[in-house]
């Protein structure tokens, strides 16, 4: 897939504020700080189209971007830790799990995970909750330029072993670096193919 053009639509706060159900969206979610923001503006190719921070947490509302005047990508506020009152990460949670569940445009959600830590309880649990609500979804290991290739089969088979304990199957997965663009054009291509079935009904 070549991208053309990437626009911010709007950033919301809950599921009836998002914009109206029309393009196939692609959710994009993670702990804290896992690079979701880098991992967006390295796909469309646009290096400032969603916000970087080093402090968790800034994500605090569902941001749509059109890309190619098709499809939206939806970055959506990370799980786990950030600084923010108890109250207020507790909407968050809500938000994001209203649309999760009832999006109804929603074709997959990339569920980003920290290459260079051991399997986390927070993604372990959140993947979990999209297997029993038949939520698709893929994987995306975040961050694998700060790790040797012995280490990173490592990681992700640590990643398999745990998840196939209570999954038949595994989900998609890619490796990807927001550096130097690794699984950029794997990823585009899941989700151009992802795409035509969902049109097709498939």
């Amino acid at each position: 897939m070549i991208i053309h053009s990437a626009t911010f639509i709007k950033s919301s706060p809950s599921l009836k504020d998002c914009p109206p159900p029309v393009q196939p969206e692609f959710g994009f979610i993670g702990r804290s700080n896992v690079g979701k923001s880098s991992l967006i503006n390295m796909l469309t190719g646009w290096s400032k189209l969603a916000k970087t921070s080093v402090q968790p947490g800034k994500t605090r509302t569902i941001n749509h971007f059109s890309v190619n005047d098709s499809w939206s990508l939806v970055d959506l506020p990370g799980y786990g830790y950030a600084k923010v009152p108890v109250r207020l990460r507790e909407k968050w949670v809500k938000a994001t799990e209203n649309y999760i569940l009832k999006r109804e445009n929603l074709v997959c959600l990339f569920v980003l995970l920290d290459s260079r830590h051991k399997p986390q309880r927070s993604d372990m649990e959140f993947m979990e909750f999209l297997g029993l609500n038949q939520i698709a979804f893929a994987r995306v290991f975040t961050k694998i330029d700060k790790l040797t290739k012995k280490a990173l089969e490592e990681s992700v088979i640590q990643y398999d072993k745990e998840m196939l304990d209570n999954w038949e199957t595994l989900p998609a997965t890619f490796m990807s670096s927001s550096i130097n663009g690794t699984g950029r054009e794997e990823i585009l291509n899941y989700i151009e193919e992802s795409i035509n079935n969902f049109s097709n009904g498939v």
